[in-house]
């Protein structure tokens, strides 16, 4: 949380381009503003959310990805105008809420997915994942860059918090974005036609995963899933 905040007091111009495909900065703090809210509600409504009512129908990952980006469409075009700070804001305090909320929820099951229980501790990894690759997204806009300090513990974060995708090999942070669909080289020519919005950045000295100390090493202990 703390890397998105570095990053957007940084821009000038939210009309700049990022790498989330037809997203402007302005556009990905909305992003980030719905996706905060989000993450709050579904830790709230657990285990009968609307993640988790997604994830129950095993669909394929095509599926799911596709009706994640409708879902991340149809709540940025609905928000009221508003800047960007602003909106960063918004995300900061949902965000906030969801962190102090989720250590006392931590073992609680979050949804069911291709018969696995992911509990609240392993959807962790989703946020944390998040926020790192929009940290990276707002740096990369500026013509910046951004690496957490820990990629090996977003690696551990992607196989819990994401499961429905797979994850690259190589370098570990290249590996979390490439498979996110961002190239590391962003605005070169080879950034993916495929690129999601959102998987589901001047170099800073970050908490490696943006959560509470206690659950980022809880975390941190788990073993790395596999990806399904």
């Amino acid at each position: 949380m703390q890397a998105i905040r570095t990053m957007a007091a940084r821009i000038g111009d939210w009309s700049v381009r990022t790498p989330c495909t037809e997203w402007q900065a302005l556009d990905l703090a909305g992003h980030l503003r719905c996706v905060a809210e989000n993450y709050l509600e579904y830790l709230q409504d657990s285990p009968d959310s609307r993640l988790a009512k997604l994830f129950a129908q095993e669909a394929a990952t095509a599926v799911l990805i596709r009706q994640q980006a409708r879902q991340n469409a149809t709540e940025l075009a609905v928000l009221p105008p508003e800047p960007g700070p602003s909106r960063i804001m918004a995300f900061t305090v949902s965000a906030g809420a969801y962190a102090d909320l989720m250590p006392d929820l931590w073992d609680r099951t979050h949804f069911v997915y291709r018969g696995t229980k992911y509990t609240v501790g392993d959807h962790a990894g989703a946020s944390c994942v998040e926020w790192h690759l929009h940290a990276w997204d707002l740096a990369r806009a500026q013509g910046a860059d951004y690496r957490p300090q820990d990629p090996e513990l977003l690696v551990s974060a992607w196989h819990w918090g994401v499961p429905h995708l797979p994850l690259s090999g190589g370098d570990a942070w290249e590996a979390v974005l490439r498979s996110s669909g961002r190239s590391p080289g962003w605005p070169e020519k080879d950034v993916p036609a495929t690129a999601e919005k959102g998987a589901p950045a001047a170099s800073g000295a970050a908490n490696a995963s943006g959560l509470p100390a206690a659950a980022a090493m809880a975390l941190a202990r788990r073993r790395p899933r596999r990806p399904v």
